[in-house]
């Protein structure tokens, strides 16, 4: 089958990405009305990217190991990890702190608290890999597939299928 380029998106995942990026979102911003920055460090928003890498790493190691991506599993890993997570988490929030706490002069601060939330930020989300991949048998959040057939790719086997008709749809390594 030759491609043609078109990406077939479900017009429901759409929706689902949008609305957890609502949640996420409408959380963030909640955060950085109670937490205010102190010291010249943004508080809020190391907490958001710190908390959110954590509860990704958490989400996407408990997906894998549920078993082979179905649409449950697509809902809630597009839902939660793009939507909500990626609502809540912000990268432009980081660089533009980082940017006014240079302009302001305060160098220490300014380079200190992007490189922290980048190191702390694979800390926490290793973390939450090693947190789901610890807890034996269901991890709470997507059950294990009672379906499963032995022959699925080994838990080692960290790829997530194509998505039927994307445009990596034929190329299975």
């Amino acid at each position: 089958m030759r491609h043609t380029g078109r990406v077939r998106t479900d017009p429901r995942l759409l929706v689902v990405v949008a609305l957890g990026g609502a949640v996420g979102t409408g959380l963030r911003y909640g955060l950085n009305r109670l937490v205010p920055p102190s010291g010249g460090v943004p508080w809020a928003t190391l907490a958001e990217n710190l908390l959110g890498a954590l509860l990704l790493g958490v989400l996407l190691e408990s997906l894998v190991r549920a078993g082979a991506e179905d649409a449950r599993r697509r809902y809630l890993r597009l839902g939660l990890g793009t939507g909500l997570l990626g609502g809540f988490t912000t990268f432009s929030s980081l660089a533009l702190e980082t940017r006014n706490l240079l302009a302001a002069g305060d160098v220490v601060v300014g380079l200190a608290y992007p490189l922290g939330s980048v190191v702390v930020g694979v800390v926490a989300a290793t973390v939450g890999v090693t947190l789901a991949a610890r807890v034996r048998g269901h991890v709470g959040l997507v059950p294990p597939d009672p379906d499963a057939q032995s022959a699925d790719p080994p838990a080692t086997d960290r790829r997530i299928p194509p998505v039927p008709g994307g445009p990596d749809a034929g190329d299975a390594r």
